[in-house]
């Protein structure tokens, strides 16, 4: 075990327990995070007026009962005269004997009313905070939650598309649509049930048609920056030694190509002086040197020949021989360097997918069509959810921000909750969703800097698992570098490997380091490798 990696992890375990702060911390696998969040809940415990302050919200509801009995467990063995042995667990039993002092003077009786222990899924409170105010969060009787609702947003995308033989008011956009896609309705079906599941990604940003986010030249002018953004990354991340090789090959590859009259991106490299940069201009440069450096998978390519500009050598003599010859050695080493930099090489095939900077007049109209036509599946869907009195995640997250209010317009419930929650503490922070995350935004939008109330999230985006549930481990990593709401997270990053032994924890380190980027994009969610050090030897 690597001695500075282990005073590093015991450093962050420490400060984690420093509950005047808020923290982010990136948990790995077997790293301990469920003791660690143990062990903040129970320094939190010694310290609030009542222990409903302190809300600890999990994924499952076998996280939840878990996290539950483990600190139920730790208050329990305060009685016990048998001394810890395990250095973690002599942690826990100090932290357990400072929240069993709290709960006799306070009178809490904590292993006899452990209800007031406020552990819970995020649906859980969700849903409870749906019941608190249900006529602001639209659902009256409280409905019955899906695990996964892929059969109701097909139902409510066909009778969105019924639309059309029933001739209501939306059929002119169905009929739109529709030709788009050549009149294949079981595709426009599963295109817009596919939609409903993302909704509380685009719902707010089509609800209304007013909306200057739906001009055409405001949406032109993003996807221009969706380019831009992508030609920026790629130049930084090209290595600077590279670059002099990259342009004068692509220059003789694109010589070659046009002298032989053969069409290929390629010739975008003509007479190029410079690696290209971020302008809009640019791009057809970049997607010539994806044609030069990368085959149609995007793998580095392992074969040169005519077809990309470099003609056999055997058909020349003399000096052109030779040239032919030093340029096909030049680009196998140019090959060589840029495979090591696979998030370059990976953002490089990018660039072929990148969008136009603007709509052709047929494809805006179809734009326009669906901003007009989702708003009406949800309506269908909402409809729907009414009729058979079930909802799913996404529902249950959107009617709690409903039911919190706005950050500058709280709701009464808001303001009761501003003045009872104190602390809250999230496990698996990788697999939130857009609506979830809004709830902790609103659950903490009147916190101010050290006001004594904190956030603490662990997670771990390598593991993000919930992509069915419309988790986006992008979240996770805005989270880190912007903080939630107003309130600042300071990263934590545990080293070690408490689960396996050093032969597995290797292996693991080995094999996802080339998997996963080499670099972080917070836009895609591109979460780059961190190893871990194992505690057990081989």
């Amino acid at each position: 075990m690597n001695e500075s990696r282990a005073a590093a992890d015991a450093r962050a375990r420490e400060r984690a327990l420093d509950v005047a702060h808020s923290f982010i911390v990136q948990a790995p696998a077997g790293s301990g995070k469920t003791e660690l969040l143990i062990q903040r809940y129970l320094a939190l415990l010694a310290r609030v007026d009542a222990p409903e302050e302190i809300v600890a919200i999990t994924f499952t509801r076998k996280a939840a009962s878990e996290m539950r009995n483990r600190v139920l467990a730790a208050l329990v063995s305060v009685e016990s005269n048998v001394p810890p042995e395990k250095p973690h667990d002599q942690i826990t039993r100090k932290l357990a004997k400072a929240v069993a002092a709290r709960d006799a003077e306070a009178r809490w009786a904590l292993t006899q009313n452990p209800g007031r222990l406020r552990i819970q899924t995020i649906d859980a409170l969700c849903a409870w905070l749906t019941r608190h105010l249900p006529v602001l969060s639209g659902f009256g009787a409280q409905p019955a939650i899906l695990e996964k609702a892929e059969e109701l947003h097909l139902e409510a995308a066909q009778r969105t598309l019924a639309g059309l033989d029933l001739k209501e008011k939306w059929s002119d956009l169905v009929a739109r649509v529709l030709r788009h896609l050549d009149n294949d309705a079981d595709k426009a079906r599963e295109l817009l049930a596919r939609m409903l599941a993302r909704r509380d990604q685009w719902l707010r940003h089509v609800a209304d048609k007013t909306s200057p986010r739906l001009d055409r030249s405001t949406l032109e002018t993003v996807l221009a920056d969706v380019t831009r953004d992508a030609l920026a990354s790629l130049t930084a991340l090209l290595p600077r030694d590279a670059c002099d090789e990259l342009v004068a090959l692509a220059a003789y590859a694109a010589e070659n190509l046009a002298a032989a009259g053969k069409a290929s991106p390629v010739a975008a490299c003509s007479g190029m002086k410079t690696v290209p940069g971020a302008a809009l201009e640019d791009l057809s440069c970049w997607r010539g040197l994806a044609e030069l450096l990368l085959t149609r998978d995007g793998a580095p390519r392992n074969r040169i020949d005519v077809n990309i500009g470099f003609p056999p050598s055997k058909e020349a003599k003399g000096t052109e021989k030779q040239k032919r010859e030093d340029a096909k050695q030049r680009f196998e080493a140019l090959i060589a360097t840029l495979s090591n930099h696979r998030t370059f090489i990976e953002l490089l095939h990018e660039t072929r997918i990148l969008p136009p900077a603007a709509y052709t007049d047929e494809q805006w109209e179809v734009v326009d069509a669906l901003a007009g036509l989702l708003p009406v599946a949800v309506a269908q869907l909402e409809v729907l959810f009414k009729e058979r009195g079930e909802v799913d995640f996404t529902q249950v997250a959107q009617a709690a921000v409903r039911a919190l209010g706005e950050p500058d317009n709280p709701t009464d419930l808001a303001l009761a909750l501003d003045y009872r929650i104190r602390h809250i503490l999230v496990d698996e922070f990788q697999d939130t969703s857009f609506s979830q995350f809004e709830v902790l935004e609103r659950l903490t939008a009147g916190w101010q800097p050290n006001d004594g109330r904190t956030l603490f999230v662990v997670g771990d985006p390598m593991q993000s698992i919930y992509r069915f549930r419309e988790a986006e481990v992008g979240l996770y990593l805005r989270a880190r570098r912007e903080g939630i709401g107003g309130i600042a997270l300071a990263p934590l990053t545990l080293e070690l490997n408490f689960r396996s032994q050093q032969g597995i924890v290797d292996w693991v380190n080995k094999t996802f380091a080339t998997v996963l980027p080499d670099e972080e994009n917070l836009a895609s969610g591109a979460v780059p490798f961190v190893a871990s050090d194992a505690v057990h030897p081989a």
